[in-house]
């Protein structure tokens, strides 16, 4: 496995998204803030790229602990960004209130849709707010991405979801890469080292998967894995081939 520079890589980081709000104009970030080491991570890249002032926080709490937000708001104080709340709450109830005037569904037929729908209207919330901060501040907000590489490489995200955005900062990144680059940037402890959940299902990440991202990781950059764990994490990434290939019909040209 290759030695990982996180200062080098941080530093790379930073200058990769500089060079691309330069050659496109643009002026600042509007992202989720979740409480959890990737947004967290990814808000303190957006603010050392941009400055603090051109980077808006959103906490979109839906049925959600007060936990998350507190979380949220240490990273917002640490990095010096503004950070507003949406409570989506009623949003989803009116959502389900509609949709269950089609008909009379179970929790259990129903429990991967209201998963779903959590991160689909966040993401909704979060590129509004980027259109409005776009005509409030005078230039153009896009929507930083917050999945790393460890949860794309298995499809642990929502299609239409936290799946959607305009850069990605940390898509390459296994969990312990992303740890290394928040500890060199000073992402608080208790944010950094959070075992990370969806904060919906009450499980963590790990357990709902059924496997170690730090294997995930491993299989990813060409170490050794137990063989039942890689064969666990292989048929995730290939139930999940559906989430990357989107199939195309392209008309035959004459």
């Amino acid at each position: 496995m290759r030695k990982f520079d996180a200062y080098k890589e941080t530093d790379r980081i930073v200058e990769f998204v500089r060079d691309y709000y330069k050659k496109n104009n643009l002026k600042g970030a509007v992202l989720g803030v979740s409480g959890g080491k990737d947004s967290g991570v990814v808000a303190a890249i957006m603010c050392k790229a941009l400055g603090p002032e051109n980077v808006v926080g959103l906490t979109l709490p839906c049925h959600s602990r007060e936990a998350d937000r507190n979380d949220a708001l240490l990273v917002a104080e640490r990095f010096g960004f503004e950070l507003y709340n949406i409570d989506l709450t009623n949003v989803f109830d009116a959502f389900k209130t509609e949709a269950m005037k089609l008909g009379d569904f179970t929790d259990k037929e129903l429990k991967n849709s209201d998963i779903n729908l959590k991160p689909r209207l966040r993401m909704s919330s979060v590129y509004y707010m980027a259109a409005l901060m776009s005509a409030v501040k005078g230039g153009t907000y896009i929507v930083p991405g917050t999945s790393n590489a460890c949860e794309l490489y298995v499809g642990y995200f929502t299609k239409g979801g936290d799946s959607v955005f305009d850069i990605a900062p940390i898509y390459s990144l296994t969990v312990d890469e992303v740890i290394k680059i928040g500890e060199v940037l000073g992402v608080p402890e208790k944010v950094l080292y959070r075992t990370p959940d969806d904060g919906i299902s009450g499980l963590s990440d790990e357990d709902k998967l059924g496997v170690k991202y730090e294997d995930i990781g491993k299989l990813i950059r060409g170490g050794e894995v137990d063989e039942e764990e890689r064969e666990k994490i292989g048929i995730l990434h290939h139930r999940a081939s559906h989430k990357f290939n989107i199939p195309i019909y392209h008309l035959e040209e004459k």
